[in-house]
């Protein structure tokens, strides 16, 4: 049974969101599904052409923000094509985007409230995550709090993935039925390689995820 209110899934056209994607339209109806797709100059471009296709196949407005002005602003390894993807000494990735999160939850809920939607939906995790501080279920409650003050709207912000494992994840895709669906369309690699480089922590992440889902079935 659907719910009979709107929704706005944060997408990416990669695996999490596509499957975010998968369940919001099973739990509001695809009619009540819209996605929001953010263009940060990210050095995996193709994954702009995955989601815009996505989003056409399975009948569902697709909003596109520019917010390619974060590279005047941040340096890191996921938005320069010339950098080498690492930890740093910190243990965090240089792939991670200062404050990414932060602001596309705002402009999804800036955008969510023109359209009278209550729901946010992001994939974000912190079980299988690269250790973002942004990706964290903390987080996202503070900002759903910070939102509703800000805008004085009730906002809910759904992380389905948030305690889920890559295998999880994939098993929920298969529960919706869009395992093969995420395995063919989706993008993950950093490093923009149709079809995955294999090697990038997303691709290694991804696969082991997979691998560890198949063969518990």
């Amino acid at each position: 049974m659907t719910i009979q209110e709107k929704a706005l899934v944060i997408f990416s056209g990669g695996q999490d969101s596509t499957t975010c994607l998968l369940q919001a339209i099973a739990t509001y109806g695809q009619q009540n599904v819209q996605v929001i797709t953010f263009a940060y100059g990210q050095r995996h471009a193709i994954e702009l052409e995955k989601a815009k296709w996505i989003a056409q196949d399975l009948g569902v407005r697709q909003t596109v923000l520019d917010l390619s002005l974060m590279k005047q602003i941040t340096h890191n390894a996921l938005m320069d094509e010339q950098a080498d993807i690492e930890q740093t000494d910190q243990g965090m990735p240089n792939t991670f985007v200062d404050g990414r999160n932060a602001l596309f939850l705002l402009y999804a809920a800036i955008y969510a409230k023109s359209q009278e939607i209550k729901h946010i939906i992001v994939g974000v995790c912190e079980t299988d995550f690269s250790g973002y501080p942004d990706c964290r279920d903390v987080f996202i409650k503070s900002m759903n709090v910070s939102l509703n003050l800000a805008m004085d709207y009730p906002f809910q912000i759904h992380t389905p993935l948030m305690y889920l494992t890559k295998a999880q994840t994939w098993a929920l895709a298969d529960q919706l039925g869009g395992l093969q669906y995420v395995r063919e369309h989706t993008h993950t690699c950093y490093m923009g390689v149709e079809g995955g480089c294999g090697e990038c922590p997303s691709c290694l992440l991804r696969n082991k995820g997979l691998a560890e889902y198949l063969e518990s079935k």
